[in-house]
Order: structure tokens, then sequence, then C-alpha cells
């Protein structure tokens, strides 16, 4: 049940930068439609589950040569993706006025390349699972699942309130993965056990 929390939590953090894109998305909707929706949870609900099993695959060749740092590995990563979401999150956002007054047209090159940008984040942790042993079929599923549902959220709370909830969104989760990032390096120094 940790281990579910836990992934959990790592899912709804990766999946804020979705979120964002998503609320614009649906802020640019005269009226959000469910297919729309879905097809942009699709989008980025499967791209953040494809990309921590590559960077699963990819720390699984290399784990041999940096076991014995790993936990720091785990701890720097996600505190730069949970910094970096911070720091998006409390600049002013130059690009909304021109994303509010452009017209909506779902665009699936588009897509593809905010799905990528957006999931990067998640190749990192994908490594960082390798490392940790994590059961990498249920970690991908439940981030995967996640994202979904939070992008296909985000779509009808973008239509209904607007951008008002996108800065926090995303603040919160850079808190949540630099919190988890924390967790692990402690657990692994043993200062905390969980």
């Amino acid at each position: 049940m940790a281990l579910f929390l836990e992934l959990l939590l790592i899912g709804v953090g990766l999946a804020m930068d979705a979120f964002a894109v998503s609320v614009c998305k649906g802020l640019a909707m005269k009226k959000a439609s469910f297919k729309n929706a879905a097809v942009i949870g699709l989008f980025f609900g499967g791209f953040q589950a494809l990309m921590p099993f590559i960077g699963w695959l990819l720390g699984t060749r290399f784990e041999k040569y940096i076991v014995s740092f790993d936990h720091w590995i785990a701890f720097v990563l996600l505190g730069f993706i949970g910094g970096k979401m911070i720091a998006e999150a409390v600049k002013p956002d130059e690009d909304e006025e021109t994303e509010e007054k452009s017209g909506f047209t779902l665009d699936i090159k588009e897509l593809l390349v905010l799905a990528v940008a957006t999931s990067i984040d998640a190749l990192a942790v994908g490594i960082t699972f390798a490392f940790l042993n994590y059961p990498i079929a249920e970690a991908v599923s439940i981030i995967g699942v996640t994202t979904f549902v939070i992008s296909f959220a985000g779509v009808y709370i973008g239509n209904l309130f607007g951008a008002k909830y996108k800065n926090k969104a995303e603040l919160a989760g850079g808190i949540i993965l630099v919190l988890i990032g924390v967790k692990i390096l402690l657990e692994h120094l043993g200062i905390i056990n969980f």
C-alpha cells in the first residue's frame, strides 16, 4: 500500500506539467468535448507511461556501475525536476494571453510535441525506478492512468475556470517530487525508515 501511494504521488507530481497544458487547452476551447479531453488525456497519459519505461530500460543497463550512489541520483533528479516545476509555477506566464485569444484546434502534431515535452521529466524518474528496483509495470500503469485522469479533468477545469489554478497545480507537483526525492535520500542514508 505504501508503494502504491508513493507511485500515485509520483504520478500526480509528474502529471502537473500535462495538467497545466491541458488547462490551457481547455481555456482555448469554447466548449470542452469528451472526445477532445479524451484525446488530450491519452496523449499525455500514454507518454507519461512510456517515458519512465524507457528510462527504466536505460537505468537497468547501467545499474551495476552506479548502485552505490543511486539514491543521490534519485534525489538530484527529483529535486531538479521538482525545483524546475516550482520555478515555472512562480514565474509570470507570458504566453497566457496569446493562448487565451487564439482559437482552439486539436492539432495532433502539436499534441505529440507537447506530450513528449511534458514527459521528459518522467524519463529521468524512470531511470531512478531502475536503481530503486520499483516494479516497472505497476509504476508506469499508475503514472499513465493518473496523468490521463488529471489531463482529462484539466481540459474541463481550464474550460470552466481558466488558467487560475495552473500555477498552483504545477507548484504542488514540484513540491511533491522534491519531497519524494528527500524521502528516498533519507531512507537510503538510514535516517528515516518508512
